[in-house]
């Protein structure tokens, strides 16, 4: 059949775009302070380009100390090329904000690579040993989750090996904890068990404590779903086990003596090798308040790398939707106003990428490079104490006579009018499963705009929750979608507010009788426009739970169709669908 051009959605989809270059009066006169900072510096100079600093730390000294009293000239802090092993993180304090005609800058010297490493630099001496496997000593107390040398990320010792071709988890295997296998193993404490949900809703993991008897371990952790389930009996592996250092590239440390082993690749000296070892989970921090927010600061240009992997540590639930988080990122900004993060890059990250915390108005996340990473990319959270009569898992329901029923939020901490534009990300959620390339929770009028998101482990868009509303999700490419869990989709959206009820007949008697209940969280209407969406494993765009007060329209979807479960207020039209169609659920899970 031959369409008619008219019926067919005007599509826009745009990749990283050029973003012009643009220069304030300040700029033009010649009334910017600049402080230099170089691996080859030094902490006593004057931060000059002939005499840099050596820190980060120094050049924000030195910027508070020139701000004292002045508030016309504009501020630039430029990394000159090089790695800066950060021994802890930059923090970007309210003392430290610009204007909006002059905001501090902390930028890349021009054409020059500058890399902010969470990593310490190892000086090791290695000693050969039997089966191609040769130790060397760390620092005592040392610990580290991941090794990186010559800048390729290395295998810790596990089971069953790494496949790169194998989902999920590059490897798998239904006997990962068998009896037999825990046999041959003498101390296996500090291990780690990597596992999918039984029903494939995102991962768990789980630290070794100990055995018990020969052929059993203890375990603590699991805390990564807010859908607990057992572990999924096939989709498991195990990894830092002595025992299951059996091939090229794979490494193990033993606390206790302080003794890193690694087996190279044949005929390699690991003498000659440069390892690293990630130690810091966050590189930059900007952190204010509501009452006396960070403003006007720009980020860009940075390369940031190797932080360290933060999955037991992701415990938090989110709402009712299926998450848990930890608030942490490579960067982290909490209590801004008019920030940015420009064209950065983001690459072999142990966790978050970039998480946009509580309170923040106007901040812009915008043409960075995000990939290889441990967990999520850029996740945009509220406080739950924001809410109105919140519930914390899948089941709970706080009854009508307990609810608070006004409409909206209860304070302004969470992120508002904020704007994730241009980004390319790919290859995330490494090591943690419930991620997305962009997840929102408790937050409200987000731009989500011209992004491109693929190979993710699940959604490329998540919305946790309809608190507050008002986001446009629009002229976004994701693909390659839900390739290591199930029950999902290319964007997706969970709807479990306060009208909302696990038994359908329930919400229906209640939101009958108090229809207003159900725009008390999403007030107001997310419009997801324009976008090319396309999942092979689920849906392109996936209503769930009650989802309520959309707009969807000018979408392509390209597999696996557009799913609408039980909600209301939403208007669905002009979108193209192929290979698969509109799908209506009305029952409960």
């Amino acid at each position: 059949m031959k369409i008619k051009p008219s019926l067919v959605p005007k599509l826009l989809f745009v990749g990283l775009s050029c973003a012009p270059i643009f220069t304030t009066k300040a700029q033009q006169s010649g009334t910017i302070k600049r402080v230099y900072v170089s691996t080859k510096g030094n902490d006593q100079n004057p931060g000059t380009v002939a005499r840099p600093f050596a820190t980060a730390e120094a050049a924000l000294r030195a910027v508070e100390k020139s701000k004292q009293g002045k508030a016309t000239t504009g501020i630039e802090i430029i990394f000159t090329g090089g790695t800066y092993y950060l021994d802890k993180p930059i923090q970007l304090s309210a003392a430290l904000s610009g204007t909006k005609k002059l905001p501090l800058r902390i930028k890349a010297a021009d054409g020059k690579q500058v890399i902010l490493s969470g990593a310490k630099l190892l000086d090791l001496k290695w000693e050969q040993g039997g089966k191609g496997i040769w130790k060397a000593k760390v620092p005592t107390g040392m610990s580290f989750q991941s090794l990186y040398a010559n800048d390729a990320h290395l295998i810790r010792a596990r089971y069953p090996n790494y496949d790169a071709s194998v989902l999920p988890f590059q490897g798998y295997a239904a006997d990962a904890l068998s009896p037999e296998r825990i046999a041959t193993w003498k101390n296996p404490t500090g291990g780690i068990v990597h596992v999918l949900h039984s029903g494939r809703w995102g991962g768990f993991h789980y630290r070794i404590t100990g055995k018990d008897g020969a052929s059993k371990v203890t375990l603590e952790g699991g805390e990564q779903n807010n859908r607990p389930s057992p572990m999924h009996e096939t989709y498991r592996y195990v990894e830092n086990i002595v025992e299951e250092l059996d091939t090229e590239q794979e490494w193990y440390l033993d606390e206790g003596t302080a003794t890193l082993y690694y087996m190279p690749s044949k005929g390699k000296d690991p003498n000659q090798l440069k390892f690293v070892a990630p130690q810091l989970e966050n590189l930059i921090t900007i952190a204010g308040s509501a009452n006396n927010p960070v403003h006007d600061i720009e980020v860009s240009g940075i390369r940031f790398t190797h932080t360290a992997p933060t999955f037991m540590k992701t415990a938090e639930p989110l709402l009712r939707s299926d998450w848990t988080i930890y608030r942490q990122g490579a960067v982290k900004i909490e209590g801004a106003e008019n920030c940015s993060l420009h064209a950065n890059d983001f690459i072999e990250l142990g966790g978050n990428a970039i998480f946009v915390n509580n309170y923040n108005r106007g901040v812009k996340i915008s043409g960075n490079r995000i990939e290889e990473i441990g967990a999520g990319a850029i996740n945009f959270v509220g406080d739950p104490e924001a809410v109105r009569s919140p519930a914390f898992r899948y089941e709970k329901f706080v009854p009508l006579d307990q609810m608070d029923t006004l409409k909206g939020p209860k304070s302004n901490n969470y992120p508002m009018d904020c704007e994730a534009s241009d980004n390319l990300i790919h290859s995330i959620g490494l090591i943690e499963k419930q991620v997305a390339g962009v997840q929102v929770s408790m937050a409200e009028s987000l731009r989500i705009l011209h992004n491109t998101i693929y190979n993710v482990p699940r959604a490329g868009i998540n919305l946790g929750d309809e608190t507050w509303g008002g986001h446009e999700i629009a002229y976004n490419d994701v693909f390659s979608t839900v390739l290591e869990t199930s029950d999902h989709g290319a964007f997706n959206s969970w709807g479990r507010d306060r009208f909302w009820h696990p038994d359908r007949n329930k919400m229906d008697q209640l939101t009958a009788a108090h229809p207003s209940l159900i725009l008390l969280d999403a007030a107001k209407t997310t419009k997801i426009h324009d976008n090319r969406f396309r999942c092979d494993h689920g849906w392109d765009i996936d209503l769930d739970d009650g989802s309520s007060n959309y707009e969807i329209y000018n979408n392509l979807c390209l597999s696996g169709g557009l799913k609408l479960r039980e909600g209301f207020f939403r208007k669905v039209y002009n979108n193209v669908m192929l290979n698969n169609g509109f799908i209506h659920m009305s029952g409960s899970k």
